[in-house]
């Protein structure tokens, strides 16, 4: 390989937009401020931002304040031309993905499925109550389904670590679940390691009256989510000390560290 090589523009924007899209939580504009110094070129910048941006706010499930309510930007509530809907309320919005600001807030139409979603929506808030201390949560309803999206997240930049938590549920008419949990966690003190976990789901569950299949979905989410927290600890604790343990270097009998003599002769 000849690294005195220009690499094409092409490839610099590619290379760009990997590293802002893998961008940990609550760390995306350390990230955004060491690639454009990288770069040394904003009109590359802004076209791997163009297209990287949108695509890290709605993974992440970013949160837009809009008429004091907080939504969630996810692919599930974007409904083109860089607009969203604030489904519970009936608005539609656009969404500035690099400053993260709501402009043009407008009346949209009523979610499809609304009482069924509305039944929904009630039920998993008060599950975020009980299970995410700082939970919020959007609630679609589509034609066919419903769509519920949750976030939670912890940021503590000043020890180091930010974490967050993402799960997108759908209810299809016929009882049909899919789901998708997402998390990731950085620590980065005299290091630097992530964890990245995801879980796809499918399972059915009974349909009846709109309250109880909005009360047998969101049973289904608590028993699920729960069961992967659990695992995840697990498997984290068996790492710690297996993993985690064989990639440091053990201390000496004496349990203390060994420091080596300095020569001081000239």
């Amino acid at each position: 390989m000849d690294y005195d090589q220009e690499i094409p523009d092409e490839e610099k924007v590619q290379i760009a937009k990997d590293f802002l899209t893998s961008a940990p939580p609550g760390e995306f504009n350390e990230v955004f401020n060491d690639v454009r110094v990288l770069l040394n070129n904003d009109a590359l910048l802004k076209q791997a931002g163009d297209e990287a941006f949108a695509s890290y706010n709605e993974d992440q499930f970013m949160i837009a304040k809009v008429d004091e309510d907080n939504v969630l930007i996810t692919n599930a509530g974007r409904i083109g031309d860089g607009r969203y809907q604030h489904p519970s309320k009936s608005k539609v919005f656009s969404f500035d993905h690099l400053r993260r600001t709501v402009e043009d807030i407008e009346d949209g139409d009523e979610p499809a499925q609304a009482s069924l979603r509305s039944e929904v929506e009630v039920a998993v808030e008060q599950y975020i109550k009980e299970h995410y201390p700082e939970g919020i949560l959007t609630v679609y309803g589509k034609p066919d389904s419903v769509v519920v999206c949750i976030e939670d997240h912890k940021f503590q930049p000043q020890n180091f670590w930010n974490g967050k938590w993402r799960a997108q549920w759908t209810l299809s008419k016929d009882g049909k679940v899919n789901g998708e949990i997402k998390t990731q966690v950085h620590y980065y003190e005299d290091g630097n390691v992530q964890l990245r976990t995801e879980k796809i789901v499918e399972e059915s569950i009974t349909v009846g009256s709109e309250k109880d299949t909005a009360s047998a979905f969101v049973s289904f989410i608590s028993k699920t989510e729960s069961a992967y927290q659990n695992a995840v600890s697990e498997n984290y604790n068996t790492m710690s000390s297996t993993t985690f343990k064989a990639l440091r270097r053990a201390l000496p009998i004496t349990r203390q560290k060994v420091i080596p003599a300095v020569d001081s002769r000239s």
